[in-house]
């Protein structure tokens, strides 16, 4: 059998009904077309999960993948891709994780891990290299996620690396996450609710085999270059001073800090949510992910009411909508709200969105003490925060619509809170707010997931090019929707290339190193379109009517000009965000209603699937 460089060389398949595992060959086929980890995920829950199919039902797929560059010694080459249809959204969703998983999967000897099925009993899934079963541990279920993992290190060794989900993931919350290395989450897409759909507390690995590279002299010339490339910037220090919780100042200054719930772009107490306050009040010590140079990783302690917790984090996403997106005044405050997500397995940007808009219900009162339980509802109470995320994940009060999403929420509750929900296809907005960012608004807007910032980080073009303008933005979007994604693909961290600048050039040079083969970058963007396509289609698929209103900015963004800040007064029109889509189908090779056409689909290699659609009366 052909060596697959870069590849561990199969793929793990567990029945959790039965408790049947079994390895398969990895295909040459998967390879070529879907490089790994994403694309690996988005290929075998398209092909596997059929329409129809409930989220949260034992038919839904959870499938764990890395790609080439996982494990491999080069910078941060340390991501792992979890993918299964989304409770949260109802279509295709994923998520990715830092830390030492992926590498450990490998060194099992799999590439990804598909999960289908219920457990009859809570358990977790070990494997260790060759030896997989599944484990009951009623004894673990209903423990908090860092609890978890560090009951399991204590059980296995601290050789194991350990997913695990709290108890928002076992109460099948639609937002609840997966922990790892206690602080890092898949957060996006409701990973951790299908893990408790599945009745799964845990994914346990252990492996003690190597990844095969082609070429290891090339790999240490590029490696030992981009490690030098790296150390030589002086951007590197202040990253590693203050991680991503640096980027909180910086957004603030530029209307782009979520506050009070999306109402403004600009928040008056930002110093007091910095990475300077980070480091000085609550930093304990510095963290990395496998291979990583950055070490953005951030442990800290903070206290509320007399309990101290250590954390990692809190990072940029959550400090926006934690903190100023609920009002939070300082960051330890926010620190402990991040601590009480983490615990409980939710999203901390899905959390913070949740109580933002409960926040502003109650402040309009559409929502009252009655309704809460006697939470007094405000912005800026810490206190509110918890008890509200509290409810959440128990599913509990007014925590069980919020647990479904703020668009569910906002369906149960009306009067006018519609207006207070800020996502796009069930998804909650990230840490950007947009009305002064029209190309990052679009990147949100046509998100295959939801409303993500991570396929489309293109707010630093648009104050390139002007933030009023909005010819030719469409094109720097559908870029960096192939760009960025590829990343998780090749299983690598993004950040190098992001936030200190290493050329892709780097990358390019890396994979035939990694895996003697020929494929060019530009070879390796049209397999990102590709899968970005397929994503398109699984909506397409799945829903009759899914297109172009599913595309759409949360209202606010449209009709409430930013009240103050540095970009007081801007907003994006309806006008504008027709334009935008307009000029993104174009590109796309999509119809007007945002369906990937017969031709489209064709030329990327998947005539398979418009035929599918076709058949179906999809598209045309």
């Amino acid at each position: 059998m052909r060596t697959m460089h870069g590849y561990a060389g199969s793929i793990l398949r567990v029945d959790l009904s039965t408790g049947v595992a079994s390895a398969q060959p990895l295909a040459e086929d998967l390879v070529n077309a879907y490089i790994g980890g994403r694309g690996f995920g988005a290929y075998l829950v398209y092909r596997e999960v059929p329409p129809g199919t409930d989220p949260l039902g034992p038919g839904n797929k959870l499938v764990v993948a890395a790609g080439p560059f996982s494990g491999v010694f080069l910078p941060s080459g340390s991501k792992t891709s979890f993918s299964a249809k989304s409770p949260a959204t109802g279509l295709y969703g994923d998520s990715n994780i830092g830390g030492h998983l992926a590498g450990e999967l490998k060194y099992a000897g799999y590439d990804a891990v598909v999960l289908e099925g219920r457990a009859p009993v809570p358990s977790y899934l070990f494997i260790e290299d060759d030896k997989v079963e599944v484990r009951p541990c009623e004894k673990l279920w209903g423990m908090g996620a860092i609890k978890t993992e560090k009951a399991l290190k204590d059980e296995l060794g601290d050789e194991f690396q350990i997913a695990t989900i709290g108890p928002a993931g076992e109460n099948m919350v639609v937002f609840a996450c997966v922990n790892h290395d206690i602080g890092r989450q898949a957060g996006r897409c409701g990973m951790g609710a299908v893990m408790g759909s599945k009745n799964l507390k845990a994914i346990a690995v252990r492996g003690t085999k190597g990844v095969p590279v082609a070429d290891m002299s090339a790999l240490r010339k590029v490696a030992g270059e981009m490690f030098s490339a790296l150390a030589a910037n002086p951007a590197l220090k202040v990253w590693q001073d203050q991680g991503l919780a640096q980027v909180t100042t910086w957004s603030n200054s530029i209307g782009a800090l979520p506050t009070r719930n999306f109402r403004q772009n600009f928040y008056e107490n930002a110093d007091a949510l910095s990475g300077e306050r980070m480091r000085s009040d609550i930093h304990v010590r510095d963290k990395a992910c496998f291979a990583c140079p950055m070490a953005t990783g951030k442990y800290c302690k903070a206290s509320h009411r007399g309990e101290s917790v250590f954390l990692e984090g809190p990072e940029y996403e959550t400090t926006a909508l934690i903190g100023s997106n609920c009002g939070l005044g300082s960051i330890e405050e926010v620190a402990y709200a991040n601590y009480m997500c983490d615990e409980l397995g939710l999203d901390t940007i899905s959390a913070g969105n949740a109580v933002a808009f409960t926040m502003e219900c109650f402040e309009h009162g559409i929502i009252t003490k009655e309704d809460t339980g006697g939470i007094e509802a405000r912005f800026g109470s810490l206190d509110a925060f918890v008890e509200i995320a509290k409810l959440i994940a128990a599913r509990q009060g007014i925590g069980a619509p919020l647990s479904r999403g703020v668009r569910a929420a906002a369906a149960a509750w009306g009067g006018g809170s519609e207006d207070f929900a800020i996502q796009v296809k069930g998804l909650e907005w990230s840490g950007y707010e947009s009305r002064g960012a029209p190309s990052m608004m679009l990147a949100y807007m046509t998100c295959d997931i939801g409303a993500h910032h991570n396929r489309a980080w293109s707010v630093t073009h648009d104050i390139a090019v002007g933030r009023n303008v909005i010819e030719g933005k469409a094109a720097k979007v559908v870029e960096l929707q192939h760009v960025r994604p590829l990343f998780d693909c090749l299983g690598v961290c993004r950040l190098q290339w992001v936030e200190l600048g290493l050329p892709l050039e780097y990358y390019a040079r890396l994979y035939p190193a990694v895996t003697g083969r020929d494929d060019t970058w530009e070879d390796l963007l049209l397999k990102s379109e590709r899968i970005w396509n397929l994503v398109r289609a699984f909506g397409v698929r799945e829903r009759a009517d899914f297109g172009r209103a599913d595309d759409q900015p949360p209202r606010r963004f449209y009709t409430e000009p930013v009240p103050d800040g540095p970009l007081a007064g801007s907003r994006v029109t309806r006008e504008d965000i027709d334009r935008l889509l307009d000029e993104y189908y174009d590109l796309r090779g999509w119809d007007r209603d945002g369906r990937p056409t017969v031709k489209t689909l064709e030329r990327l290699g998947l005539a398979d699937v418009a035929a599918e659609l076709l058949a179906m009366g999809r598209i045309s």
